[in-house]
C-alpha cells in the first residue's frame, strides 16, 4: 500500500501573528555573519525586497552565461559583412 505525504511550507512572518498562509518564497537574510533562509508568502517576500538590499554573496565567483551557438554565429556574421570595407581597399590598391 503506498501512502502520499504531502508537506506544506507556511509563510514564518505570518506565522508569527499565528497565520497560516502557504509560503511560495524564500526570504534571505543575513545574521551574525552567516546568511539564513525563511520560507515566505510573495507579499512578505515583496515587503522584504522594498525595506531591504539584496544580499550578494562573493565568496563564490559569478558563472557567465554560455552563449548558444546560433548567437555566436549570427555575430560572427555581422563582424564579416562589417569589415568588408578593409577587404575592398587592399583589393584597390593592387588593381592601381
Amino acid at each position: 500500500m503506498v501512502t502520499e505525504v504531502f508537506t506544506l511550507k507556511y509563510c514564518d512572518p505570518h506565522a508569527l501573528r499565528e497565520e497560516k498562509v502557504e509560503a511560495t518564497d524564500v526570504i534571505q537574510f543575513a545574521w551574525e555573519g552567516t546568511v539564513r533562509e525563511v520560507d515566505a508568502c510573495t507579499e512578505c517576500k515583496k515587503e522584504h525586497e522594498t525595506r531591504y538590499e539584496p544580499l550578494v554573496d562573493y565568496s563564490r565567483p559569478v558563472k557567465k552565461r554560455r552563449a548558444t551557438k546560433k548567437a555566436d554565429a549570427k555575430a560572427a556574421a555581422e563582424r564579416s559583412d562589417n569589415e568588408p570595407s578593409a577587404e575592398a581597399s587592399t583589393e584597390d590598391s593592387t588593381d592601381a
